[in-house]
């Protein structure tokens, strides 16, 4: 009888830490599973740190002007982060 209850415990176990790590970095929100993912929080490249950046962020947009994103065709946003000359005005 010892030995059905350790069994069954030592499976039961191993079942919750094999479900535990698989769920790792996965949420359930509105009944979906998605995977999260972590970026740096620190974004570098002018589509980041320019004056005027595109909504999108798109690889190599950016502008120290108003204007368009040459990439998706949105119109560049203010970058309320924005420093000049490693400080903000």
């Amino acid at each position: 009888m010892r030995t059905k209850i350790k069994t069954f415990v030592t499976i039961a176990f191993a079942a919750t830490l094999l479900l535990t790590l698989s769920c790792k970095g996965k949420t359930e929100q509105d009944g979906k599973t998605t995977t999260v993912q972590t970026e740096s929080t620190e974004a570098k490249g002018k589509e980041y740190t320019s004056a005027y950046v595109c909504p999108m962020h798109c690889e190599g947009s950016g502008s120290d002007k108003e204007g368009t994103c040459p990439t998706c065709g949105m119109a560049y946003v203010a970058n309320k982060d924005h420093k000049k000359d490693g400080h903000k005005h």
